[in-house]
């Protein structure tokens, strides 16, 4: 099914050269034919000299041609004369010179520049993305090709590489510091807070879906000489405290509570950044806790649930990262067709990696033409770079009959009436 195409236009180029070298033939034996007709007339007026001399020289013409164009491709009338059958003697020539003239013409930095400038990728690639369907299907490839890695990876090697590559390292860096320097940067970025509020939510949450819980725990402590009455009292205003608090300390950030919370974590970013008393502390835990057999489980776990994590949202279409990665390249995409400056470094980037991949590769490009012409047998060669270009060569043959024949009649005319 795939070469059918490819046939049709093989026949097709097989049929138009036929067709135009029997045309050329035609015009070749009709100039015979005519020539010898009016060599043979005796007694002929005057006009017949005038016919005679243009087809005598459209016959030379179109015999001239003929040798010229067929000693391209084989000998003529199967003769070996000398500087015939060029092409089928000289294609391993022919190709390392179309791939000398490629390399140098069409390979060159400038023009591949000038092309990819000329394409515009940005607004193209622009105008694709920022169609949801387009994005969706990108969004979908990469997850795709994510989960099917995923899933091909050995576990056990991974787990391997963490504990003899990454560990190692875990062991040589200082911890204090750099949990220091990370929970500055979590409350500079108010992630205290955002972790608060969940916590309050589901604290909250909890609360009203389950008062008798709460009751029943302060009921369950209460002193065994105090009255039941006094008992649910309390427990009911403490229930109702617990509320209120959670309520609270959810709607406003400036909560005393919640300010004491960001005063101790400051306090601890500090110290873990400065006092070396918390450093030891740090560091002794550290030893423990990766010296500890469980650390090799724990690594196991970690990976299994981090690939699991992965799996499900690489997976699951509607999962968050699904959904804003489509929306993010279908921004992107308009963004690349409405601001300038990125489209122009986006089409500069283009443009470099274009032109380092052709200058990197140019030569195994262009060797392709001339290692395909010289797996070419040398008939072969000759039958398929006929088949290309021989139908326009056959021109040469009409055009140097009629031409022949023009200039015959001019001559004559000249010889007749000047000399």
């Amino acid at each position: 099914m795939d070469r059918a195409p490819d046939d049709q236009a093989q026949a097709a180029l097989r049929s138009g050269l036929r067709r135009m070298r029997t045309v050329a033939t035609c015009l070749l034996a009709a100039a015979v034919a005519i020539y010898i007709a009016t060599s043979l007339w005796h007694g002929a007026p005057g006009w017949v000299g005038y016919v005679r001399s243009a087809a005598e020289a459209g016959t030379v013409g179109a015999l001239a041609d003929w040798f010229a164009v067929t000693a391209l491709f084989r000998h003529p009338l199967g003769l070996p004369i000398p500087h015939t059958a060029i092409i089928r003697k000289r294609k391993d020539d022919l190709g390392r010179g179309l791939e000398s003239f490629v390399a140098t013409h069409f390979l060159a930095e400038p023009v591949v520049r000038g092309k990819v400038a000329q394409i515009g990728a940005a607004a193209r690639v622009g105008d694709w993305l920022r169609q949801p369907p387009n994005a969706d299907r990108v969004s979908t490839e990469v997850a795709s090709r994510l989960a099917s890695a995923l899933e091909k990876m050995n576990d056990a090697l991974v787990v391997e590489l963490v504990e003899k590559s990454v560990l190692p390292r875990l062991v040589d860096v200082p911890w204090a510091p750099v949990l220091g320097a990370l929970l500055d940067r979590a409350m500079a970025d108010g992630l205290q807070h955002r972790a608060a509020d969940v916590l309050l939510d589901h604290a909250q949450e909890w609360l009203v879906k389950n008062p008798d819980a709460v009751r029943g725990l302060v009921l369950e402590h209460a002193p065994a000489w105090s009255p039941r009455w006094v008992d649910e009292a309390v427990a009911n205003k403490i229930y109702t405290e617990a509320v209120r608090l959670v309520v609270a300390l959810r709607d406003d950030r400036h909560h005393r509570l919640r300010r004491n919370l960001d005063g101790f974590l400051a306090d601890l970013a500090r110290k873990l950044r400065t006092d070396a008393s918390m450093r030891e502390k740090v560091e002794e835990f550290k030893a423990q806790a990766l010296a500890s057999p469980a650390a090799a489980d724990a690594v196991a776990a970690m990976w299994s649930t981090a690939k699991g994590i992965l799996l499900d949202l690489s997976t699951d279409e509607y999962s968050v990262p699904r959904r804003a990665a489509r929306t993010r390249l279908a921004s992107f995409g308009e963004k690349l067709t409405t601001d300038p400056e990125l489209a122009a470094s986006v089409n500069q980037a283009a443009g470099d990696l274009a032109a380092r991949a052709v200058n990197r590769y140019k030569g195994d490009i262009a060797a392709i033409i001339g290692d395909t012409v010289a797996s070419w047998e040398p008939v072969e060669a000759s039958r398929r770079i006929e088949l290309q270009v021989g139908r326009d060569l056959q021109f040469i043959r009409i055009n140097g009959t009629v031409v022949g024949a023009l200039a015959g009649l001019l001559i004559h005319l000249v010889t007749e009436f000047v000399l």
